[in-house]
């Protein structure tokens, strides 16, 4: 499998792009309604999350000020998997992420963390600006 190794830059910058484009849409689904058979009241805290969604998953699909925007989102699934799905409820296994379902907040916070610290990465805003 090592002739995959070629793919690790490109295959990077499609995780970034695609997990950015898809955590926009929780954020639209809260802020915008879009595909939403409610919305949260503005302002309150679910509705600043999705905001959150909504600005940083488009800061990070494009690569633009990706660092900070993935930091930011990432700090924000953690929140979401503690306050809204854990709850520090250990029994019944609601610990688990598929018991609480809580899946999508740890994988994105995991993700994002991963993405803040690796950075851009090609096809970025980011580093076009660096270049020019």
């Amino acid at each position: 499998m090592r002739f995959l190794a070629k793919y690790t830059e490109p295959a990077y910058a499609a995780l970034r792009a695609v997990s950015g484009f898809l955590f926009l849409f929780h954020g639209a689904n809260k802020v915008l309604g879009l595909f939403a058979k409610s919305q949260p009241r503005p302002f309150s805290q679910i509705w600043a999350g999705g905001v959150i969604e909504l600005v940083c998953g488009v800061l990070v699909a494009i690569g633009l000020f990706t660092r900070p925007a993935a930091f930011l989102a990432s700090g924000t699934m953690a929140v979401a998997y503690f306050q809204f799905h854990f709850k520090f409820d250990v029994s019944g296994f609601r610990w688990l992420p598929y018991v609480n379902q809580g899946e999508h907040a740890a994988l994105f916070c995991f993700v994002f963390f991963y993405i803040a610290a690796r950075g851009p990465g090609l096809a970025s805003l980011d580093a076009r600006l660096r270049r020019a």
